[in-house]
């Protein structure tokens, strides 16, 4: 059995919670920025570190007063907002629980959050999310409290909380330490109802200090900043919510990813994180806009040597031809492509899902360096991470300090470790299945290097087998479609078939883009799903992916669907993972089709 246990490099202990930290920065750096909020059109309104400290004391004193005793669940439905750091923090210091909801989650969903967790309270964000709320009110009998950020709820509990005094806070913490639960993430749920894993103080804390040992000098260094876009209900960017007020980088967030690009102009980060849909989509909108230019041929050209170049930095370095040639396109189209992500970007972390080495070698060629990682809800996200200066692409890096990893015999990555969850909410039955002898089941597979460097190749739940007894990782071919700046999403299939084939939908962003480089400006969506010049196009995409597997893994048929896979028709989880399972059962028409 392969393995790479790698030591923790911080001090282990069990002292402190979360709620230490902002008193402790506002302490030692109080004047510093901590948080850039956005104000007016391109302006961000700087919080420091003394402003965050006060505002949590408050806000936790408002929280107090309103009944939210130890332990008693504080639910929280936002988009990505200063408020929701705020309100985590606030509540920790309270001495609650924080139990993270999607603010795109259904009524039904947000209803079973709500009572799995006993929730006392809950902030959302608008008077959408307090609809949501209210339609399931009269079922959540341990829900007292409903506080709305736009409504004026978090100054109306600062103005409860007045009178509270701090011993009541103290009082409020005391007996917690670092073994005590700080939340409660629900995960996305991709087959039947979600886990509520229970993370620790000592998860997140344990797992930042390790973390900022290890890349402390290089993406966290002092000036350092991050824009924060992702949704904090989601375990990657709660992670870097922790690790930023810990490290003291300063952070912004960004609720609407519509103006993403204006954001990143404006606020000009330093290091970035992202699920890989986001790089493909700033490439394919990158490809796009050259063509529409009429300068295609020199963005693939610069693409193919923002490439070569990367490849090369893994051997002997790039010669003076490809150096040359570098820095023309440099001026040319690169430096542009930084200037879209605010100019300063040295660093991107990617999770959520395997990157690919394609995007990976052409990000680090334009000279924006992708740390690919790879972690669970279960493991308070990444318990691996390529480093700066050793970054391998097309690995998830080696295991972060603290952490272990084994691959089993059957392939499956088996992970212990600081940041490992010990167990799911009222949930035994599901916790004995995905920890056994001390060591967390992750479902997924993989393999690792010589160098102790992860590779992910796939689900355990996802293999499929063909007809002839052939094992396909569909992740592999779905990744590589998922490139092509037509694909939105995709599903490869073939479980017990004579042959694998997918199932396409197309990227409705990208098609007016498109469409119009490849004398098709006329044509609108619905039809091109069968015009012989797309499925021209989709099979030299699926011909490109076949290019990683062998004959017998390739796809020999593919169908492109009306429509499209997302959050909001269901198919899709907040982290934009398919739900596989529901795609089969309702388009189990069309796969049978593609054998007919």
């Amino acid at each position: 059995m392969k393995h790479n246990d790698v030591a923790a490099l911080a001090p282990q202990t069990t002292q402190g919670t979360l709620a230490d930290l902002p008193k402790r920065n506002a302490d030692a750096v109080p004047g510093q920025s901590a948080f850039s909020k956005k104000g007016t059109s391109d302006t961000w309104i700087d919080i420091t570190f003394h402003q965050f400290a006060d505002e949590v004391t408050a806000l936790a004193k408002g929280l107090v007063a309103a009944g939210i005793r130890q332990g008693d669940r504080v639910a929280l439905m936002s988009r990505t907002r200063y408020e929701w750091t705020l309100v985590d923090f606030a509540a920790w210091a309270a001495g609650a629980v924080v139990v993270p909801i999607y603010e795109t989650s259904s009524p039904e969903q947000v209803e079973w959050i709500l009572l799995d967790s006993g929730a006392k309270c809950v902030v959302v964000e608008s008077t959408r999310h307090h609809e949501v709320i209210d339609d399931v009110r009269d079922r959540v009998s341990t829900l007292t409290e409903i506080v709305e950020i736009d409504g004026g709820g978090i100054e109306d509990l600062k103005a409860r909380g007045m009178d509270v005094p701090d011993a009541a806070l103290v009082e409020a913490r005391a007996g917690l330490d670092r073994t005590s639960v700080a939340t409660i993430i629900y995960t996305s749920g991709t087959t039947g109802r979600p886990k509520g894993v229970l993370l620790t103080h000592g998860n997140f804390l344990d797992l930042v200090e390790n973390a900022v040992e290890k890349l402390g000098r290089d993406v966290l260094a002092p000036g350092s900043s991050t824009l924060l876009f992702l949704p904090l209900a989601h375990v990657f960017a709660r992670f870097i919510e922790v690790l930023c007020v810990a490290a003291r980088v300063r952070m912004g967030h960004a609720p609407d990813i519509k103006t993403l690009l204006d954001d990143f102009a404006s606020f000009k980060p330093t290091f970035v994180l992202a699920v890989p849909r986001v790089f493909e989509k700033i490439f394919n909108s990158a490809e796009a806009k050259a063509a529409a230019g009429g300068k295609e041929k020199i963005f693939h050209r610069a693409a193919t040597v923002a490439i070569a170049y990367s490849e090369a930095l893994d051997r002997q370095g790039p010669g003076l031809l490809l150096r040359l040639q570098h820095l023309l396109f440099d001026k040319l189209v690169y430096g542009k492509l930084r200037d879209a992500m605010g100019g300063r970007v040295r660093y991107a972390v990617s999770g959520g899902a395997p990157l690919g080495t394609r995007l990976g070698h052409f990000f680090r060629g334009i000279g924006v360096n992708i740390l690919e990682g790879y972690g669970l809800t279960e493991s308070t996200a990444p318990l691996s991470v390529n480093i700066p200066g050793k970054v391998k692409i097309g690995t998830v890096g080696p295991p972060l300090p603290g952490t272990s990893v084994r691959v089993a015999d059957d392939g499956e990555i088996l992970v212990k470790g600081v940041g490992v969850f010990t167990a799911y909410h009222q949930n035994d039955h599901a916790t004995s299945e995905a920890i056994r002898d001390g060591w967390f089941h992750t479902g997924d597979i993989g393999d690792l290097d010589e160098d102790g460097y992860l590779r992910i190749t796939g689900r355990k739940k996802e293999i499929l087998v063909t007809a002839a007894g052939k094992n396909v990782a569909p992740a592999v071919l779905e990744d590589r479609l998922r490139a092509h700046p037509l694909v939105s999403q995709c599903i490869v299939v073939g479980d017990q078939k004579p042959f694998v084939a997918a199932l396409i939908t197309l990227d409705a962003e990208m098609w007016p883009l498109w469409a119009p480089t490849h004398g098709l400006e006329n044509v609108p969506l619905e039809e091109a799903r069968t015009h012989p010049k797309v499925l021209d196009a989709l099979q030299h995409a699926v011909d490109r992916a076949n290019q990683a597997v062998s004959k017998a893994e390739s796809i020999r048929k593919f169908a492109v669907l009306p429509g499209d896979f997302t959050e909001a028709n269901g198919y899709l989880t907040p982290s934009l993972k398919m739900k596989r399972n529901l795609v089969m059962k309702d388009f189990e028409a069309d796969v049978e089709s593609l054998y007919s």
